[in-house]
């Protein structure tokens, strides 16, 4: 296993895939109806069996960050200093990633994200990441 890349196996494989193509992939319950992410096999909320992968709409807000000056990790050494974060997702579940094309200063909790997707530098994994969400206009 390479620690720089995630480990993709057949269940996590169609989160990559769709990655792969510019989609974020979510859990939901038939169940309980409840979303969750990250990738589980049964729903964290009732420990139901009966999850499907759904698109999300890759709107995201804010909900905490820090910025790393230090990680001596492959592949984090080569990006200081960057954004570690978590997003609330619109569809509900937060998850961790990272915030990009953001200066420092800029970040707000609860600022509107979206996300995009980065390819790692052995360009065999894409990954989500987040982008401040511009702001709607409308036309005069």
């Amino acid at each position: 296993m390479n620690p720089a890349r995630p480990d993709i196996d057949a269940f996590t494989r169609p989160y990559w895939d769709a990655a792969a193509e510019g989609r974020l992939l979510i859990r939901r319950c038939g169940a309980c109806g409840r979303p969750h992410h990250y990738p589980r096999e049964f729903c964290p909320h009732c420990w139901s069996d009966d999850v499907t992968w759904e698109r999300a709409s890759g709107r995201a807000t804010l909900y905490t960050w820090s910025v790393v000056h230090r990680n001596d990790l492959a592949p984090f050494a080569g990006r200081t200093p960057y954004t570690a974060a978590v997003v609330d997702l619109a569809e509900g579940p937060r998850m961790m990633t990272e915030v990009v094309d953001c200066p420092e200063a800029d970040l707000r909790i609860g600022m509107a994200l979206t996300v995009a997707f980065r390819a790692e530098p052995d360009g065999e994994v894409i990954v989500p990441v987040f982008i401040p969400r511009a702001p709607r206009t409308t036309a005069p």
